[in-house]
């Protein structure tokens, strides 16, 4: 068995924890939902993915037995929409402007930040670090509009997927937005391109014809990134080539929120058609790895790595994807 690693993401759990009121949150989300006006223009794009058979998950030993990422075994899903990106800044500054959503970054008045992006000002203003995981500091003003804190901002990154969010905020925004996160068995078969038992959407080998198809770690984790795939951080959402779906950047750049629980006998307990693991277990499913990922420290940006966060979470490799089932229109 692989020993695992947790470079993937912070977890509040591993941080300093201020308790905070979400309740208001709630009444945020029904005002935003019923102003659908607002939202109406927005993933007009998305994909139809047909619904299918096919194999999930993987027995491979390059994969974290840790993490239930087999065994391998046939499942079905029904049909429904994907959208071809992850949900950007622009996308979600909309939302922000529309309803007023504060994110939990916010309310905790921190976020968990990548050492090598905090600039020397602000890491002097840094007090607390994860002792397992060092490279992850706790930065205060962190979010989303400032993903590496106060001294930070977007502007030039509006097509970029947006980070900081935690689940709960990726919930508030499909319930305006008119869509939903994806189960893990849909974000499976459809980052699979309609290709059988791949370790990648494009593929097996990591390069095509020589050259990169994700943003993943390219170095000495976590030391050196000498970024020859073309970013040290994230990339834009329709960088790269998309994969046989014409869905982009489902191996690395930012992890991916799913709707499911997390849990490591996933592939146990769910049925084989539309699986879905509603049991609480603490910690909700994330799928794709991120610009963090190397192969020699956390291989996660394969289609049939898994891994979890608490549902409060929020990282500066963090984003999500939205799905629609076939046939509702936002």
């Amino acid at each position: 068995m692989r020993e695992e690693h947790s470079c993937c993401a912070g977890s509040r759990s591993a941080g300093q924890r201020t308790e905070v009121d979400t309740k208001d949150q709630s009444v945020i989300w029904q005002e935003g939902h019923r102003d659908r006006k607002v939202s109406s223009d927005l993933h007009t794009n998305m994909i139809a993915i047909p619904g299918g058979t096919f194999m999930m998950g993987t027995d491979s030993q390059e994969g974290f037995a840790s993490d239930g990422e087999g065994p391998a075994r046939r499942v079905t899903v029904d049909g429904f929409e994907m959208s071809p990106y992850a949900v950007t800044n622009a996308e979600f500054q909309r939302f922000v402007e529309a309803t007023g959503y504060v994110t939990e970054a916010e309310m905790f008045g921190w976020s968990f930040v990548f050492e090598m992006f905090v600039s020397e000002q602000t890491k002097a203003k840094v007090a607390q670090v994860p002792q397992d995981t060092p490279w992850w500091l706790v930065v205060e003003g962190a979010y989303w509009a400032a993903p590496e804190g106060v001294d930070s901002n977007i502007e030039a990154r509006m097509d970029h997927p947006v980070v900081h969010i935690s689940w709960n905020d990726a919930m508030a925004y499909c319930r305006w937005a008119g869509v939903r996160l994806p189960t893990e068995a849909e974000w499976e078969y459809a980052a699979r391109g309609g290709m059988e038992g791949r370790t990648y959407p494009w593929g097996d080998l990591l390069k095509q014809d020589g050259k990169f198809q994700c943003n993943i770690w390219q170095g000495k984790f976590p030391v050196k990134n000498n970024a020859s795939d073309g970013y040290v951080g994230t990339a834009p959402v329709d960088a790269y080539s998309p994969n046989g779906y014409g869905l982009y950047n489902l191996s690395g750049n930012v992890w991916e929120w799913c709707s499911d629980w997390f849990s490591p006998t996933y592939h146990r307990q769910t049925s084989a058609v539309n699986p879905h693991f509603s049991e609480a277990t603490g910690r909700r499913s994330m799928r794709g790895g991120s610009y963090l990922c190397h192969r020699s420290y956390c291989n996660r940006y394969r289609v049939a790595a898994r891994s979890g966060n608490t549902p409060d979470s929020s990282t500066g490799n963090c984003g999500f994807r939205v799905v629609r089932d076939m046939g509702i229109k936002g």
